[in-house]
């Protein structure tokens, strides 16, 4: 419903202040909604060694699956562009595996806000039922 997805962005932003990237300036929060009702959050971190950073949307689903969360709902992201920016392809294959059809909302700092379905940003996904 419309007050969790609003809580969920309210739950990105919040996550973005607290992103650490002292090499890009690029900051980026994303809240992860699951089937049971539970948000997670996440921040991108850096490193001076660029291949070990983690964007956002990992963070937020890698804590959700440390604590059991199997099953995602919605994913919102925002970043610290005026604009709405999506996940990345590795986040998108990630967030596939926990729910292949979630909704995904991004919001830049100029306050527009886009929605989009996961399987939109990522067609012809790969995962778990390929494996078979």
């Amino acid at each position: 419903d419309r007050e969790r997805i609003e809580a969920l962005v309210a739950g990105a932003r919040a996550a973005r202040e607290r992103a650490y990237a002292p090499y890009s300036g690029f900051q980026v929060g994303a809240a992860v909604l699951t089937d049971d009702g539970r948000t997670f959050t996440g921040a991108n971190v850096e490193n001076a060694s660029y291949g070990l950073s983690m964007c956002a949307e990992r963070t937020a689903m890698f804590h959700a699956a440390a604590e059991g969360a199997r099953r995602l709902v919605a994913v919102a992201v925002a970043a610290s562009n005026d604009e709405p920016t999506w996940p990345c392809g590795a986040c998108r294959q990630v967030l596939y595996e926990f729910g292949r059809d979630v909704a995904v909302v991004s919001q830049g700092l100029g306050g527009r806000r886009e929605d989009r379905r996961l399987t939109d940003l990522l067609p012809d996904a790969f995962g778990p039922d390929d494996l078979a």
